[in-house]
């Protein structure tokens, strides 16, 4: 990578913040056609007014029927408490991204961009979130919380994970997952982002850890990342190309087309799977397509808050 590509680079993921807030927008801004248009102020019900509480909600068209004070309540008065879970493991890293750009992202990029923009409608709802990073080591973690300095403190480590480019860090997932389950002791609901890159035998592992977050009566979300042109097509042309496990290093040499539909078989197998496991957990599968936009992310956030309770 060059100098002028990493400080492309580092320059955009220096504001997170600021790029979540034109992703939060531009989704907001197409909601007039949503059923969730208004979500961050949903009537849910009437209360009696208390003596000396701000007037600001008082329902005066009802006190002029009924003739008395009645506050309206509304959905986002009950705080929610999120934490965002955040694989950083060296596949994670692919591919390289030589300079930000929305539509050039890598699967750490993109993962974090989206728990930026999840954190900032958590934010205009005044709910709690807590962070995990994990990658070969448990590399962070932070409590749910809903200050405005707790706020930036996280993006700040978002922002790191996507410029530490570790180096072939492979990761077992299950380890950290029950490690995180039992620092949340209040009911959560939990956003796990990862390429689901594992071992058969960590496969296993992982839905056990899983299973330990649903135990506690968490809600858990997990966010499939990958890039689907390459990691799901095997789009690829027929030139011969060295292919190296980021996180081994082991290599192999081939042309993609001689193994492209036994791989895009084999793939797509291992992705059935997995959503099938996640129904019998009742884990909320959510295919999340790096070279796609966060719609389908920021959606999946809205519906489950609604069912939350």
């Amino acid at each position: 990578m060059n100098l002028q590509a990493e400080l492309n680079k580092t320059e955009g993921f220096k504001n997170l913040e600021l790029l979540a807030k034109q992703v939060v927008e531009g989704f907001i801004a197409g909601m007039h056609k949503s059923p969730f248009h208004g979500f961050s102020a949903e009537f849910a019900e009437h209360k009696i007014y208390n003596r000396g509480e701000s007037t600001r909600h008082i329902d005066w068209k009802l006190f002029a029927k009924t003739d008395k004070l009645y506050t309206k309540r509304y959905d986002d008065e009950t705080n929610l408490r999120c934490h965002i879970i955040l694989d950083n493991s060296s596949s994670m890293h692919f591919p390289r991204m030589n300079s930000f750009s929305l539509d050039g992202l890598n699967k750490i990029g993109f993962s974090a961009l989206a728990a930026a923009a999840l954190m900032q409608l958590l934010k205009k709802q005044r709910d709690a979130v807590g962070l995990s990073i994990y990658s070969d080591a448990y590399d962070y973690y932070a409590p749910e919380k809903g200050s405005e300095r707790h706020h930036q403190m996280l993006l700040n480590h978002l922002s790191e994970a996507v410029l530490s480019e570790p180096k072939h860090k492979p990761t077992e997932t299950y380890k950290y997952l029950h490690e995180i389950a039992e620092k949340i002791h209040r009911r959560s609901m939990i956003f796990v982002f990862t390429d689901m890159f594992q071992t058969v035998e960590d496969d296993t592992r992982l839905f056990e850890a899983l299973r330990h977050l649903k135990y506690n009566k968490h809600e858990v979300i997990l966010f499939h990342v990958f890039d689907k042109e390459k990691e799901f097509t095997f789009d690829f042309d027929n030139n011969p190309r060295r292919f190296i496990d980021v996180e081994t290093g082991e290599s192999i040499n081939l042309y993609a087309h001689n193994i492209k539909d036994s791989y895009q078989e084999m793939v797509a197998n291992y992705f059935e799977a997995i959503r099938l496991k996640c129904a019998q957990y009742k884990i909320k599968y959510v295919e999340a397509d790096i070279t796609k936009n966060f719609n389908t992310i920021l959606t999946t956030y809205l519906i489950e808050r609604q069912k939350f309770a």
